[in-house]
């Protein structure tokens, strides 16, 4: 319990000024040429104006309000290799039962990356998550967050300064591990069949060593030749679209001694094989319906650049006009 006084005026600041001041001035005048009765007055003016504050004693009885701790935990696919998921539930296991020991807090479990379709799990956003478990706690309540992952997230703040509280990471995985992966730079999605197209892809290597790696092609699951990529630079590729529609060149290496996994050691583009139009030049004399036929078969091609050229005047006509004002030319 907190006891504590407060006053509730019966007036308005103005009023009580209005009617306490004259009071209090005749009162000290009265003390002051110490005439009979000053202490009964002094005694009347304490007690009316105790009356007109209307002093209250209050008895408050205050519950605090727990602290919020968000306990994010990262469930995306680079956390299924290895010990790293039994390593995630020792560690959360661990921190619940250890936070549980403090009234102080309300523990708030999230899950980030976990979704039926792999497409939504390319990318690890936890700081999207936390932000969202802690959306409706105002910042004084917050006391941390704490994060279990493999370190690869997405969507981290630029400056720290934007975090709500501390922030805590335990990392999974082991220490000396690392990992290669290769992937596309530049990949157009559509190319001329029969003609080079150019594209570009990159080596990459979590351990930091440089060197170069034997990297193999394939166009629609055919071989077509070995590459020596640089780790780390971006390296150009030259092929050929061998067929129109759909056309899948996949890019692979070989699996590292000690590497974490080999998921990520080929990676695809997909191309579109466009042939060339086909131009056709459709010269016509006196109209007739196996023409009209032609022309309406060759437009409804969208492979085919139609030029129809039509001859209105036969050879044979003479009529006397002259070459210069004729439109069109005998043929051949």
């Amino acid at each position: 319990m907190n006891w504590s006084l407060a006053f509730e005026p019966l007036l308005s600041p103005l009023w009580l000024a209005a009617v306490l001041v004259p009071v209090a001035a005749l009162v000290v005048a009265g003390l002051f040429f110490r005439r009979p009765g000053g202490l009964i007055r002094l005694a009347a003016f304490a007690a009316l104006a105790i009356a007109l504050l209307n002093p209250v004693l209050l008895d408050e009885e205050r519950e605090p309000l727990k602290s919020v701790v968000a306990l994010v935990v990262d469930r995306s696919q680079s956390q299924d290799i290895g010990e790293r998921t039994a390593q995630t539930d020792s560690a959360v296991e661990e921190l619940q039962t250890r936070l549980a020991r403090f009234p102080q807090f309300e523990v708030r479990v999230v899950e980030s990356g976990r979704a039926e379709a792999a497409d939504d799990r390319t990318q690890t956003r936890l700081f999207g998550a936390a932000e969202q478990a802690l959306r409706d706690v105002p910042p004084s309540r917050i006391a941390c967050t704490v994060m279990v992952t493999d370190g690869q997230v997405h969507d981290a703040p630029a400056e720290t300064g934007s975090l709500s509280g501390p922030l805590h990471v335990l990392v999974t995985g082991e220490e000396d591990e690392f990992d290669r992966r290769i992937r596309f730079e530049r990949a157009p999605r559509f190319g001329i069949v029969g003609r080079p197209v150019d594209l570009t892809y990159r080596v990459l290597d979590t351990s930091g060593d440089g060197g170069t790696v034997t990297v193999r092609v394939l166009v629609n699951g055919e071989p077509i030749g070995t590459h020596e990529a640089v780790i780390g630079e971006e390296m150009p590729l030259e092929l050929t679209i061998p067929n129109a529609g759909k056309n899948i060149v996949e890019l692979s290496i070989e699996t590292a001694p000690g590497e974490l996994t080999d998921t990520n050691n080929r990676t695809i583009a997909l191309l579109d094989g466009i042939r060339e139009n086909l131009r056709v030049l459709l010269v016509s004399g006196e109209p007739h319906a196996g023409e009209r036929t032609w022309r309406n078969l060759l437009k409804s091609d969208t492979a085919v650049e139609l030029v129809h050229f039509t001859i209105l005047r036969p050879p044979e006509k003479q009529d006397g006009t002259p070459i210069n004002e004729l439109s069109l030319i005998a043929f051949p």
